[in-house]
C-alpha cells in the first residue's frame, strides 16, 4: 500500500483527526488563539524586562517597553535575541527566576564556543511534557504504545524531552539513547515497540543493521517514526518509509526555545509542522535586514516563548530557514514548512548558496547510491572546492559507480548551479552518526 493508503491506528491517513483526541488549544479558532497569544506575550515581555538584565538593557536601547505591545504586530519593534546573547550571559544570566526555582538545566554541546545554557522551572517542565505528549499523539502515537527512544540523553534536550512527553501520553518508554546499534536492533525485535524517536540519519543506520543481521526491516513492529534534530528531505522520508514500512513524521524544537516539541508534523496530512502556538509565537524575518516578512515568504524562523518562567526568550533567531503556512490538521495553528537549511550550515561556493539538503535530494534520487554521504570542502589554488563522498548501495555493481557519480555531478550542476567532484565509495565506509549528523567537513586553507 502507498503511504496515504496505510492505516495508522484505526484511521486512514488523510482523514481529519478525531476532535475528541485533541486538547482545548488544538481546537481553538484563530481569533481565540490570537487573543490568548497577546495576553501571554504581554506577560512574557514584562517578565523578561523585570527579571533579566539583558532584556531590560536591550529594550531600553531599542526604545521600547513592554507596555508598548498592544497588538501582536508590535512584537516586531522589540530586539531579537541571538545565540551570542546567551553565550555572553553564560551560564545563568538569562534566567528570570532565582536559581533555587530552577529544577533542571540543559545545555548545547558548545563545539563552537561556550555552550548555551537553558533552565526550567517545575511549571516549564510540565509544559514541555504536555507539548511533547501532544506532538507524539499528533504523530500517531497512542497511550499504551511501546516507544523506543534513541535520542541522546544528558545535556542534549532530545532524550529527556521525548522521554517525559511519552510518559505523559501514557506510553511505555524504552530509554535506549544513542549508540550500540546492534543492541538497539535486538531490543526493537524483542520489545516490539510501535513508535521510534531518533534522528533521521541514525534510523538509516538502524535499517542497515537490520539488513546486516539478515532481517527484513519492514517486518519489525515499528509503525510510527518521529524524526528530528537535523534537516531532512522528502526524498529521505520516502527512503525511510519504503525500507522500514512506517509513517515517518517530522518534529521540531531547539533547546533555546524549549527543546523538541515546539512544532510537529501531523500524521493525518504530513504537510509541514504545526506550531504549538499557545506556547510559542513564530515570525519569519529577512536574515539580512531583520525585517518581518509577509506570510508565505521564506526566511529565518524567529520564536518568542509565551509561557516559559525560568528563561523566557524574546524573538530568538533560530537560523533555520522556512516559511509559515495556514493550518490544516489543526486549522487554528500555523504550519512551518520543513526546514530547508540553516543560515550557519550554508556553504557559499563561488558565489552560490548551497545547503546540504540540496545535495541530499540529488543523491537519494540517483539509482545505486545510498543515503549516506558527506561533503568535503577544500582549497584548490585560490578557489574553494566541494567533493561529495557517497556510499554505493550493497547491491550496486562496480560498473554502476562511475555512471552514478556522473549523474550526481550533472544534477548538482543543473539544479544547484555549482561544479563538484563526486566519489562513490564502498558501503559502510563513511562514519555513522548517533546524534546530530555532521555532513560537512571543512578542510579549507585559512589565511
Amino acid at each position: 500500500m502507498t503511504g496515504t493508503e496505510r492505516e495508522t491506528g484505526t484511521r486512514r491517513l488523510g482523514a481529519p483527526p478525531d476532535p475528541s483526541t485533541l486538547d482545548a488549544a488544538e481546537r481553538m479558532g484563530v481569533d481565540e488563539l490570537r487573543a490568548l497569544q497577546l495576553e501571554r506575550l504581554q506577560g512574557t515581555l514584562r517578565h523578561a524586562y523585570d527579571n533579566v538584565p539583558h532584556y531590560r538593557t536591550a529594550f531600553d536601547e531599542a526604545g521600547v517597553h513592554p507596555d508598548d505591545c498592544r497588538d501582536l504586530a508590535d512584537l516586531a519593534r522589540f530586539p531579537t535575541t541571538s545565540k551570542g546573547d546567551l553565550r555572553e550571559n553564560y551560564p545563568f544570566g538569562m534566567f528570570a527566576v532565582a536559581r533555587e526555582q530552577v529544577r533542571r538545566v540543559h545545555a548545547s554541546s558548545g563545539t563552537t564556543g561556550l555552550p548555551t545554557v537553558v533552565g526550567y522551572t517545575e511549571a516549564d517542565l510540565d509544559v514541555w511534557a504536555t507539548v511533547m505528549a501532544r506532538s507524539i499523539r499528533a504523530a500517531g502515537g497512542r497511550p499504551g504504545d511501546v516507544l523506543h527512544n534513541a535520542y541522546g540523553y544528558g545535556l542534549f534536550t532530545g532524550g529527556l524531552g521525548a522521554h517525559y512527553g511519552a510518559e505523559r501520553l501514557g506510553c511505555t518508554v524504552v530509554p535506549v539513547s544513542g549508540g550500540m546499534t546492534p543492541r538497539q536492533v535486538q531490543l526493537i525485535r524483542d520489545f516490539e515497540p510501535r513508535v521510534i524517536m531518533v534522528t533521521p540519519s541514525y534510523v538509516l543506520a538502524l535499517i542497515d543493521e537490520f539488513e546486516n543481521q539478515g532481517m527484513d526491516p519492514r517486518g519489525s513492529s515499528l509503525r510510527i517514526g518521529i524524526f528530528g534534530a537535523e534537516p531532512w528531505t522528502e526524498q529521505m522520508r520516502c527512503e525511510i518509509e519504503d525500507r522500514l514500512d512506517i509513517e515517518a513524521v517530522d518534529i521540531y524544537g531547539l533547546s533555546e526555545v524549549m527543546g523538541p516539541g515546539v512544532a510537529q508534523e501531523c500524521v493525518e496530512t504530513k504537510d509541514g509542522l504545526h506550531i504549538w502556538e499557545d506556547h510559542f509565537y513564530p515570525e519569519i524575518i529577512d536574515p539580512i535586514t531583520g525585517e518581518v516578512l509577509p506570510a508565505g515568504e521564506e526566511g529565518e524562523l524567529v520564536f518568542t516563548s509565551l509561557t516559559k518562567e525560568a528563561m523566557p526568550v524574546i524573538r530568538y533567531r533560530t537560523r533555520d530557514l522556512t516559511r509559515l503556512l495556514p493550518g490544516t490538521a489543526r486549522p487554528g495553528m500555523r504550519r512551518m514548512q520543513r526546514i530547508t537549511g540553516r543560515t550557519d550550515d550554508m556553504i557559499i561556493l563561488r558565489g552560490v548558496n548551497v545547503f546540504p539538503t540540496q545535495i541530499e535530494e540529488v543523491v537519494l534520487r540517483t539509482p545505486g547510491l545510498s543515503p549516506h554521504f558527506s561533503l568535503l570542502l577544500t582549497t584548490r589554488g585560490r578557489m574553494d572546492h566541494l567533493t561529495v563522498q557517497v556510499e554505493a548501495r550493497p547491491d550496486t555493481p562496480a560498473e554502476r559507480r562511475d555512471p552514478a557519480a556522473a549523474e550526481v555531478r550533472k544534477a548538482v550542476k543543473d539544479t544547484v548551479g555549482i561544479s563538484v567532484d563526486v566519489t562513490v565509495v564502498d558501503p559502510e565506509t563513511l562514519p555513522r552518526s548517533v546524534g546530530k549528523l555532521k555532513r560537512l567537513v571543512d578542510e579549507r586553507d585559512r589565511p
